[in-house]
Parts: structure tokens; C-alpha cells; sequence
């Protein structure tokens, strides 16, 4: 079967979560299908980003998207009605070279990631997956209390049309698929028990246990230049270390990642190193005791945690991120409400290395267990089988 992907992003480097997800689902797919991959690029495009894609599929198409075209389109936008998450990513010059890459190639199926590209396949008669992967809308509302009082009417704006347009998306596609149990639920649509949950795998290939000096206590990992990462790399720093340091003067933290945003760089001390971009993320967590993501806002499955459990790291993370996860808290992970109960499970797996080495073996093997990349595409398959 051959498969038109269309992606908001080039899917190389794997930096964030929706680069990786449409990865390995490609990278997998291209097992059995013939794959057209059509991506837009608001950046810099990677220099191997075209060599290593084309390792699984037969032609990659970039689409380049200026600052100035994006700028014009989140005008229009905001009197069309639609999302800016949408207006962002859509115009009507990407709009006819994608129809005629799918005139030309005659697809079987179409597959869209995110809703920030379903606009540009409404109507075409050729079946259709949307992966949904997060529910944007949820994510805007739980930013709505915490952002500044002068964002607050922009983003509700944001969130009632996100709600209109994730319905809308539904009727547009004859497939759909999400990233965990959770975030189907919050989907605003009646029929939402049809889509489909595929979570995302870790390659457990890769991300393996590492014997490396232990250089730090705790480390955080992820985009931080990513509204949810930066908000909890502030909520480590300010809320979680103060009830710790009492009790450990000498606790060291990594938060490693690309893109550090000002707010994450001001968190640098004697504490807190922020390394930015790193060549290889296995040494961040094979240097740290301990994996903590104490996730505030954002939506779907924490990559991170996943890769960091993959590699014998115990972990420690919030409600919001643990409910897409299945685990068991208190075996396979921790999960902490409060900054004293961060605090509080911190100085435990520090005090207790027996007790830490038995969380991090569960949450290995809960992994190894339950998420795989191949298994989950699978999912995909059977849905392009019928």
C-alpha cells in the first residue's frame, strides 16, 4: 500500500515527541508499505535529516514555511475562526503543492499528524488517518490558570476553537488515532470511544541501562524550550528543591535539553546545572540517580519517562503524567501531588539505594513489557488492513 504522510514537521532529529512518534511509526510502516513523506519545515533543516529519512521511505518532500508566511497566516487566522495551532501551520501555497504531490503519487491512504495539517486534506476522496497523538485544547485550557491575566482571553479564544475544530477533524477522517486512554476521553466528540489508542514505544535497543559515574541526584530532561517543560523545570526548582535541600545541602540537579528557553536558564546555581542541546540524552540519565518529571501542564504520554525507565532509572512524576502510563505506583514508579511528597520520595530512593534499584528493575520491565514501537504500529496496520 503506498502511504502519504503529511507532517507539521521533518520528523529528524528526534528532539520532540511528535518528531519521534511520526519516526518510528514511518520507520516501522516501511516495513510493508511504500511510504511518501511530505513535511513542513519552519526551521533549519538538519543536515542528515534527508539521508537518514530516506532510509525508509521513497520520497521526502519539504515544504519550507517562512517567519513572514507564518506571521501572515496567524493574522488571518484569528478572523477565520480556526485555531492559530492550525493557522500557524496552513497556507494556501503548501495547500496546492500538497494536492499535487497527492495528484501525482495517487495514494492509497493519506496519514496527517496532528490536527495542525488536517485542513489540508478535507475533502479529498481518498481514506484518511488523523493522529490526534495530544488533545491541544485540554492543553490550552490547563494553561488558562496559570498564564498571565492578559494571555487569559487569547488563550480561551484559543481553547473554544481548538474544542469546535478537534470535532470537526473527527467527521474528516475515516481513522483516528490517539496516544493513550486518557487523552480519547477528552476528546469533544460523542463517538470518541472509536478512536483508536497507539501509544508511543521506546526503543529499548538504544535506551539501555549505562554504567556511567553517578554525577547527579536528579535530572529532568525534554524540549525546554516546550511551555510544559519550562513551567516544570520552574516548579523542580522553586517549589520541589527548597523542601529537599533542607535535609541534602549537597543535591545536584541536570535539567538537560534543547532549546532552554530565558526562564529555564535563569534557574542556573551552584544546584542546578542546564546543559542545552546534548549529543547523546543516555548520559543525562545514566549520570543521575534519579529521573524526576514533575509535569504541570501538556497532555499524552511522557516520552521521557519512558526512555528513562528503558535505562534502569527510578522515576518520580506527577498525576497528570502518570494516568497515561498504566503503571503502578509505589512498584514500577512514584508519583508525588505535592512538593513535600516529591520531597519525600526524593530523600527515600537517595536514603534507601536497595529500594532504588527495585523501582528502577519494575519500571524496566514494565517497559520492556508494554512498550513496544513494533506492537503499536501494528495497531496502525490493522487499521489500513480494513
Amino acid at each position: 500500500m503506498r502511504l502519504f504522510f503529511i507532517l507539521p514537521r521533518v520528523p529528524y532529529p528526534t528532539e520532540k515527541g511528535d518528531k519521534l512518534r511520526a519516526f518510528h511509526q514511518i520507520k516501522h510502516l516501511s516495513k510493508h508499505h511504500e511510504i511518501i513523506l511530505c513535511a513542513l519545515n519552519d526551521g533549519v533543516l538538519h543536515e542528515d535529516a534527508i539521508p537518514v529519512l530516506h532510509k525508509y521511505v521513497k520520497a521526502v518532500h519539504i515544504i519550507p514555511i517562512s517567519k513572514f508566511t507564518i506571521a501572515f497566516n496567524l493574522f488571518k487566522t484569528l478572523f477565520s475562526g480556526k485555531p492559530l495551532q492550525v493557522g500557524y501551520f496552513y497556507n494556501a501555497s503548501s495547500a496546492k503543492k500538497i494536492r499535487n504531490l497527492i495528484d501525482q503519487y495517487k495514494p492509497d491512504h493519506i496519514f496527517c499528524q496532528l490536527i495542525r495539517v488536517a485542513e489540508y486534506v478535507k475533502g479529498i476522496p481518498i481514506p484518511k488517518t488523523l493522529d490526534y497523538q495530544d488533545v491541544f485544547s485540554k492543553g490550552v485550557e490547563r494553561r488558562l490558570a496559570t498564564s498571565p491575566f492578559y494571555m487569559r482571553p487569547f488563550l480561551k479564544i484559543e481553547y473554544n476553537r481548538l474544542l469546535r475544530y478537534e470535532h470537526e477533524a473527527f467527521e474528516a477522517f475515516d481513522n483516528r488515532i490517539i496516544i493513550s486512554e486518557p487523552d480519547r476521553d477528552l476528546i469533544p466528540h460523542p463517538d470518541r470511544n472509536k478512536i483508536v489508542v497507539v501509544a508511543n514505544g521506546v526503543d529499548t535497543g538504544f535506551f539501555k541501562p549505562m554504567e556511567l559515574a553517578k554525577e547527579y541526584d536528579l535530572v529532568f530532561t525534554g524540549n525546554m524550550g516546550y511551555p510544559p517543560n519550562i513551567k516544570s523545570a520552574e516548579f523542580l526548582v522553586n517549589n520541589i528543591l527548597p523542601e529537599v535541600l533542607p535535609h541534602k545541602h549537597d543535591l545536584s540537579l541536570l535539567i538537560a535539553g534543547a532549546s532552554p528557553h530565558l526562564r529555564v536558564m535563569v534557574l542556573k546555581s551552584a544546584r542546578v546545572d542546564v546543559s542545552g542541546w546534548v549529543p547523546d540524552m543516555r548520559e543525562c540519565y545514566a549520570r543521575a540517580r534519579i529521573f524526576i518529571a514533575p509535569m504541570q501542564l501538556g497532555t499524552g504520554l511522557q516520552n521521557k519517562l519512558l526512555e528513562a525507565m528503558a535505562m534502569q532509572i527510578p522515576c518520580i512524576t506527577s498525576p497528570l503524567a502518570f494516568q497515561a502510563l498504566n503503571a503502578r505506583d509505589g512498584e514500577d514508579i512514584l508519583v508525588a501531588h505535592t512538593p513535600k511528597e516529591y520531597a519525600a520520595h526524593i530523600l527515600m530512593l537517595l536514603n534507601n539505594p536497595e529500594k532504588a534499584r527495585q523501582i528502577a528493575l519494575n519500571g524496566y520491565n514494565f517497559v520492556q513489557k508494554n512498550f513496544s514501537w513494533e506492537a503499536e504500529t501494528a495497531k496502525i496496520e490493522k487499521l489500513l488492513d480494513n
